[in-house]
């Protein structure tokens, strides 16, 4: 909720760090065409002369941003990121991956009382902040809300959508399918292959996670991972898609009661027909087992420049899908859709601009620690999203 006393104290309402980065610069973009003029924002990061050659593009876009104010700020310097994370109410971050990167930061806004917002897709990363940070957060108010982006926003706030239009006290039983078209950037191919390399890890920090999450008293609350099928209402053949999104959507299951007595949430990847579905299984395989070596791994990375990224033309062209069907015991379905372009980046830069503009400008529940944009931001964040040309459209009810 809008805290009056904190805006009075901080010079600033938003800090986008990483902001020279391929989709730092994106969102640059985007809050300066679409923040209202009032928005007391700022970048920063390390190199002062790529952030002043920054602040000139954005000047083009509104000759006010002149002035725009420019921080210091390295992931390698905790005083640096103090002394942002204490001059600002929320901090928007794109410098990743953030398992090498993240956790200053996140320590830095926890300590503040400052709300954090990020793009992470990397699961061992968000659990080790939880494990880390969540109550000393939740002491400060500060609102951890990670994976911002197109991880997760479709997914956590379809679901979210979904149930809305489903009866409420009944179990409760969707799947998300998604589709899309595009490419990726440098940077969130490192990501992926840092994710893949640490798997083990990864397992044994979810386990520490769930030791140390209170137990869900009466309701239950579940991934449900499912196989390779070909499903009437995806139109075509479906795989399981390994992704944090399912985390996400299961969380804010677990915090909000909406989502009934008993939910379940299973995540795919719609391929079509019979024939890709080995082809995807076979190529995931070749990755992660690559991933796992250091000779095949740092020769995957050498695949894909970190600070590459798809060009305007590319960026044109891309497009994303996600379907959520949802049914209720009872037998009411409701399916719904979010759409949208380019999803890696256009989108996702839209996406995490609005996720911070909506933790500083809306009326939101009052919220604190690790939580997730269906939990944090809701409808706020749809309605800013829908307004902004994303999709999140209402296709089928049915009793």
């Amino acid at each position: 909720m809008s805290d009056p006393d904190r805006d009075r104290d901080r010079d600033h309402e938003i800090v986008l760090f990483g902001a020279t980065g391929f989709t730092g610069a994106l969102t640059a973009r985007y809050l300066a065409e679409g923040a209202a003029a009032d928005t007391r924002w700022a970048l920063a990061g390390r190199n002062r002369a790529k952030l002043e050659a920054l602040r000139d593009e954005l000047t083009g876009v509104d000759p006010r941003l002149a002035d725009l104010p420019l921080l210091h700020a390295d992931s390698g310097d905790p005083a640096s990121l103090a002394a942002v994370a204490n001059a600002t109410k929320v901090v928007i971050t794109t410098v990743g991956p953030y398992i090498n990167y993240g956790e200053p930061l996140v320590a830095a806004c926890a300590a503040a009382g400052t709300d954090y917002v990020d793009l992470t897709g990397e699961p061992e990363f968000v659990d080790r902040m939880y494990l880390g940070y969540h109550e000393q957060a939740k002491r400060t108010g500060a609102r951890l809300v990670h994976s911002c982006g197109f991880d997760s926003i479709p997914y956590d706030l379809g679901v979210l959508h979904t149930v809305n239009q489903l009866p409420e006290n009944v179990p409760l039983k969707l799947k998300g399918f998604m589709r899309m078209g595009g490419t990726f950037s440098g940077g969130t191919y490192h990501s992926a292959i840092h994710i893949m390399s640490r798997l083990r890890q990864g397992v044994v920090t979810a386990r520490k996670r769930t030791q140390a999450e209170p137990r869900l008293l009466g309701r239950r609350v579940r991934i449900v991972p499912g196989v390779p099928y070909n499903d009437a209402d995806a139109g075509g053949w479906v795989v399981p898609a390994p992704t944090i999104d399912p985390q996400h959507v299961v969380r804010s299951a677990r915090a909000l009661d909406r989502y009934g007595p008993d939910f379940s949430y299973s995540h795919y990847l719609k391929v079509g027909k019979l024939p890709m579905v080995a082809g995807v299984a076979l190529g995931a395989g070749v990755i992660v087992a690559g991933a796992q070596l250091p000779p095949t791994r740092n020769a995957l990375l050498k695949l894909k420049d970190p600070g590459e990224g798809p060009t305007p033309e590319q960026r044109a062209k891309a497009w994303f899908n996600v379907m959520i069907v949802g049914t209720a015991a009872g037998g009411r379905k409701a399916v719904v859709e979010v759409s949208g372009g380019d999803p890696g980046y256009g989108e996702t830069a839209k996406m995490l601009a609005h996720s911070a503009l909506s933790l500083v400008k809306d009326d939101l529940p009052d919220v604190a620690g690790q939580t997730t944009t269906a939990v944090a931001m809701g409808q706020p964040l749809i309605d800013r999203l829908v307004g902004a040309g994303i999709g999140f459209d209402v296709k089928a009810v049915t009793r």
